[in-house]
């Protein structure tokens, strides 16, 4: 197996100085810090929860504009609470400082304070006790701080909460997934350093069994009747790299980290030999810009369960390093992250991205039974991946380029079920997947931003829908069916469910270009069409989360409307981000316009996903629709073995095939069974 290990040179470190896109080097990350510490605006205290490129407008960049480099900072004070959102130009060392009040939501949750939650709790004397009456010690349980969300609870108004539960563990390497203390839940302020309120609302039996998978007891006799499979590339990978640069195939590229979103894809593009090798953009920007994890158990204890991965806890932090062989398997090209950590100083993360190539079967074949032509081409794709964990869960999001123009975003979930007691009494919102042991019901919603760019920023997005056309006059016999065409107007009819039954898509198409048969060049989006948020509309997730209620919104592009769900969604009381923004009700009809995609999977949890989960996935497909002027795989070559063959011979006949027309030998006219 040949590989290509990691550059020792962090992503964005090689990258042209010219690009104002790129990520943030160590140096840059390093003078932002200092610009602050001089400016007095760090304080003992005060930690770094994010810090980002704050990317210049699109017009500008693709104008070739000078873009300053502009860091973005949200910093909090420990001591008092206090918050702000620092834009730091590094060239002119200025700094423009937002307030951040905590009335319209908090900066999201620090791993210090995660960290700090275990000391506090047991120092609180009624903690210790509720524990006691379950016949257990605080030194034997693990906790898990997780953001509260908000629920205008007048004991909460102005405090930075953090709601916590607790697990047993039977020793230090014991998996305390298995075990819950359930019906237990305490209320902390982070700024107080205390626990205000606590929530003891039953006593539950704690789970017995053990959950530890990485246990070879647990884990039983290896199966060793599986052989090894090496995927070689003998003269290398067909992509080449230049700082974040990619050239794969007819496709280019830039990818970035930010610490928020986890990958970034910049600028895709697909270079087009029908039109003279012109390079034409498809997307500007595409990311995974918002997540949430709602939970169905509305017991007094859990009620609150709702998680904004990417919002609350800036998943891109916990990004793996990924291993070869292990996380990626074949010829690797490894990407490293440079973020900042809680003191604002870089930080990198190794081997934070990984791409390679893999095969992915037929990609077009036929045999021709007049010619006796013979043709078939292999189908490759272009992985680009990055893993982060986020608690319990594993998180992959794989971004795929196809041969023939297509682009996909799957999102792998693992990892260990978020754990209850089980109670069939109780209600039916939890699966027992080991005796006594619950996980309750729950949904993954991702928001993929997509800042499409087909073929220019005049674009436009039509619903299409298969229809039955009824029968009778032009339709005597019944067997005909259409397509129905809408076209979305306006940021209000931008706001659209997927319809399986109808197979629903919606074709993003450019305005003012047509392709050689006169219509509109354009890509489109297939969703797999799975629920949206189940939580009642009127319920408090419903309102913080509202881009969870349809699968696809289309707004018009404004370089500040970053996230779905608002810019500072820890303990936000809702009604931000998609909501507001749709609500201005701009044009989106041949228009800069960007697409917000909810997919992600319900999950009702069965024995299988324990005590480890197989990879769940979900996903979605932009596949072009109209965009080429033909199938623009046509000269992708054979890719037989030695000694076969792929296509046919000179004559035209398949290799081997001496009759010249059909494969039997008996002629193009006289095989019996061929439909002539």
């Amino acid at each position: 197996m040949t590989t290509t290990m990691s550059q020792t040179d962090p992503l964005g470190g090689l990258a042209a100085e010219t690009d104002p896109l790129r990520g943030l080097t160590a140096d840059e990350i390093d003078l932002a810090r200092e610009i602050l510490q001089e400016r007095g605006l760090l304080a003992e205290q005060t930690r770094f929860v994010y810090v980002g490129l704050d990317e210049p407008a699109k017009a500008d960049v693709l104008a070739g504009a000078d873009s300053p480099r502009i860091v973005r900072a949200l910093v909090l004070d420990r001591a008092t609470g206090d918050a702000a959102d620092h834009r730091i130009a590094l060239a002119d060392r200025a700094v423009a400082t937002t307030v951040i009040d905590g009335a319209s939501g908090q900066v999201p949750i620090l791993d210090v304070e995660f960290e700090a939650i275990y000391d506090l709790l047991g120092a609180e004397p009624e903690w210790n006790a509720a524990l006691a009456k379950r016949g257990i010690t605080h030194e034997q349980v693990a906790l898990a701080p997780l953001s509260a969300g908000n629920y205008g609870f007048e004991a909460e108004r102005g405090r930075r909460v953090i709601r916590v539960l607790a697990f047993m563990r039977e020793h230090e390497q014991d998996h305390c997934w298995a075990h819950p203390v359930d019906g237990l839940c305490a209320y902390v302020d982070m700024i107080e350093g205390r626990m205000f309120e606590l929530v003891d609302h039953r006593v539950y039996d704690i789970p017995a069994e053990g959950g530890n998978f990485d246990d070879p007891a647990v884990q039983g006799a290896p199966l060793d009747t599986l052989k090894p499979i090496e995927i070689t590339q003998p003269q290398g990978p067909s992509f080449t790299v230049d700082g974040d640069r990619v050239s794969w195939a007819n496709w280019r590229f830039s990818l970035a980290f930010d610490a928020r979103e986890g990958l970034v894809l910049r600028r895709i593009r697909y270079v087009d030999a029908d039109r003279g090798g012109v390079e034409r953009d498809i997307v500007y920007r595409a990311s995974i810009a918002e997540m949430v994890v709602p939970y169905g158990d509305p017991s007094p204890s859990r009620f609150w369960q709702n998680y904004f991965d990417t919002g609350e806890y800036v998943f891109g932090r916990y990004a793996n390093s990924l291993k070869l062989g292990c996380d990626c398997l074949g010829e690797i090209r490894y990407f490293d992250a440079t973020i900042a950590d809680e003191f604002g100083h870089p930080r990198v993360i190794p081997n934070a991205i990984c791409m390679h190539e893999e095969d992915y079967g037929t990609l077009w074949k036929h045999t021709d039974i007049y010619t006796g032509s013979n043709e078939v081409r292999r189908q490759r794709r272009l992985v680009i991946s990055f893993f982060t964990t986020v608690g319990n869960y594993d998180y992959g999001f794989y971004w795929y380029l196809y041969l023939d123009g297509t682009i996909e975003c799957e999102a792998k979930l693992t990892g260990v079920l978020f754990t209850s007691a089980y109670d069939a009494e109780a209600g039916d919102h939890a699966g027992e997947v080991a005796p006594g042991l619950g996980a309750p019901y729950h949904q993954h919603l991702f928001s993929a931003r997509l800042d499409m760019m087909v073929d220019g920023i005049a674009n436009a997005v039509d619903e299409v829908d298969a229809a039955r056309v009824p029968m009778g006059e032009g339709n005597a016999y019944g067997n005909a069916f259409t397509k129905r065409t809408t076209r979305l107007r306006t940021e209000g009819e931008g706001a659209r469910h997927a319809d399986p039954v109808a197979g629903r898509t919606w074709h993003i198409v450019n305005t003012e270009r047509t392709n050689r048969l006169g219509r509109p060049v354009g890509y489109e989006l297939i969703a797999q069409g799975a629920p949206t948020l189940l939580a009642d509309p009127d319920s408090v997730i419903a309102q913080r989360a509202a881009f969870t209620r349809n699968h696809l919104w289309v707004t018009r592009y404004d370089a500040t409307e970053r996230y779905p769900a608002g810019d500072l969604v820890n303990q936000h009381p809702g009604g931000d981000g998609l909501p507001r923004f749709s609500a201005a009700d701009r044009s989106i009809d041949g228009d800069d316009i960007v697409l917000w995609h909810t997919f992600g999977p319900t999950h009702f949890p069965r024995p299988e996903d324990w005590p480890v989960m197989p990879v769940d996935t979900a996903k979605f497909t932009l596949k072009p629709y109209g965009f080429f002027d033909r199938n623009p795989t046509l000269n992708v070559p054979s890719t037989a073995a030695a000694g076969a063959s792929c296509h046919s011979d000179a004559a035209g006949a398949p290799a081997g095939d001496t009759a010249g027309g059909c494969r039997c030998g008996a002629g193009a006219c006289g095989c019996e069974g061929h439909a002539h």
